[in-house]
Order: structure tokens, then C-alpha cells, then sequence
């Protein structure tokens, strides 16, 4: 769907995989699976962008793999 990074991981505290888009800011979703997890991130980026777009907000050009310290 998207050329974005996507990082899924466990939260133990919530019991639920979650995945993050950390390019489009607050961009994440969680799931039951990593599929499912990936599948709803998904969703939620189009429609981030979809709003981006309407309001004019400035859309990141995908950076492919970020990495982190």
C-alpha cells in the first residue's frame, strides 16, 4: 500500500502487536497478529494521507528504511 517503513512489534503491556509508521506522525495501529497489526496500519496510513491531502499538510517523502540508535 505504502512505500513507508513500518516497524510491529509486541507491547506486552497491552497484549497486542502494534505497528507504526514513525514518518507520518501518530500513524499506528495494533492487532492481534503482525499480519493484523500490518493490515490495520495500512488502513490507517491511507486515510492519514487521505487527510494530509485535504488539509494541505505537508506528506514526507518516504526514506525507506529509517534507522534507530
Amino acid at each position: 500500500m505504502n512505500r513507508y517503513e513500518v516497524i510491529i512489534f509486541w507491547s506486552q503491556a497491552d497484549s497486542v502487536f502494534i505497528a507504526e509508521i514513525p514518518e507520518l506522525s501518530g500513524c499506528l495501529a495494533h492487532g492481534t497478529t503482525q499480519d493484523e497489526a500490518l493490515h490495520e496500519v495500512n488502513i490507517v496510513a491511507k486515510q492519514w494521507l487521505e487527510l494530509a491531502k485535504e488539509k494541505g499538510w505537508e506528506i514526507p517523502e518516504p526514506k525507506g528504511r529509517l534507522l534507530f540508535a
